[in-house]
């Protein structure tokens, strides 16, 4: 893994980290928590985060 690739990937997981943490505390809600998620990926292209995501990419 590149450091390039690595850096998106953490910067990824800590704004979902956080962004979880606000959802548990009910401080999102689940829609808006899937917008941020989209918008992460879409900003860092996560290759794990793609993988580990709960959006439900099907739809």
């Amino acid at each position: 893994m590149s450091e390039t690739v690595f850096n998106a990937e953490l910067q990824y997981q800590t704004a979902i980290f956080i962004a979880k943490n606000l959802r548990s505390q009910g401080l999102l809600t689940e829609e808006e928590y899937a917008i941020i998620d989209t918008k992460l990926q879409a900003e860092f292209g996560p290759s794990l985060g793609t993988l580990l995501s709960e959006n439900d990419w099907t739809l």
